[in-house]
């Protein structure tokens, strides 16, 4: 790759949509297209999807753990996803939420995000809660690969407050110190800098500064209850750089390819207000 993933990550946005689909074979989705919950039936689910959905939306976000549960075998379906979506024109943000310290997170780096690893992906999912700094070896192997993160900032699961609206001896929250870590990574970057946040579509969000000049991944858009409105509301300015995410509001509309791409489709026309 010559251009950074924040330069990519504008032109996809900007050219189809801030609409990002979740492939997650969930259990519940395979019974509903009529699949067996094993290897074939998550084979027959993933590339499905991704050939009705890849070529029309600007992010794909496979869940690592929906494969990983086949072993290996699923593993390899996930390979194949990745590289089909991309193929398809599609940017992949890989939801891995791994987070170390040293050599581990080194491998991890390494599994995700370079490119001569089978799994390689254009961004991934992070958690910065064994300290921003722990990060480090993502942060470098995403500059040398010209890849992405997107960091756990302000999740909407209930638990979440817990952790992320705890407030350090500075006296700012978690939620907040992450987002000002990700302003430094990102300074001076043009047109936007490659180091994200994860932040929920249905949060409050109020006493967050969302202009940290990264882009946005907000998951529970639609069927979890976030709207266009909600992303306006939570991220002002920075709406422009939401990638709102929807799984099964898309795969439920399967195994038709026609009703989940007009789904996507819909969702763009929601969201296209936000990009002006």
């Amino acid at each position: 790759m010559t251009e950074t993933f924040g330069t990519r990550y504008v032109a996809a946005l900007a050219e189809r949509g801030q609409f990002c689909v979740g492939i997650d074979p969930h259990a519940s989705l395979l019974h509903d297209w009529g699949l067996d919950d094993t290897v074939a039936g998550l084979e027959k689910f993933a590339l499905s999807a991704v050939e009705a959905v890849a070529p029309y939306c600007s992010v794909i976000k496979p869940q690592s753990a929906f494969y990983e549960r086949f072993g290996s075998r699923g593993v390899a379906v996930l390979e194949r996803v990745i590289a089909e979506s991309r193929a398809a024109g599609a940017l992949v943000l890989l939801d891995v939420k791994r987070g170390d310290i040293g050599s581990t997170s080194q491998a991890y780096a390494d599994a995700y995000l370079d490119p001569a690893s089978p799994l390689a992906s254009d961004a991934i999912t992070v958690s910065p809660y064994l300290g921003f700094g722990s990060l480090q070896p993502f942060v470098d192997a995403a500059r040398v690969h010209r890849a992405g993160l997107f960091v756990l900032a302000a999740t909407s699961n209930k638990e979440g407050p817990e952790v992320q609206e705890a407030v350090t001896a500075e006296g700012r929250t978690v939620s907040a110190t992450m987002l000002d870590h990700l302003r430094e990574l990102n300074a001076g970057e043009t047109p936007l800098g490659s180091y994200g946040a994860v932040v929920g579509a249905t949060i409050d969000g109020s006493g967050l500064d969302f202009a940290f000049n990264g882009p946005i991944l907000a998951p529970g858009y639609g069927e979890q209850g976030g709207t266009t409105a909600d992303i306006r509301r939570i991220f002002g300015a920075s709406a422009p750089y939401v990638a709102a995410s929807s799984s099964r509001g898309v795969l439920r509309q399967g195994p038709d390819a026609g009703p989940m791409r007009a789904a996507v489709e819909r969702a763009n026309d929601e969201l296209r207000g936000l990009g002006g």
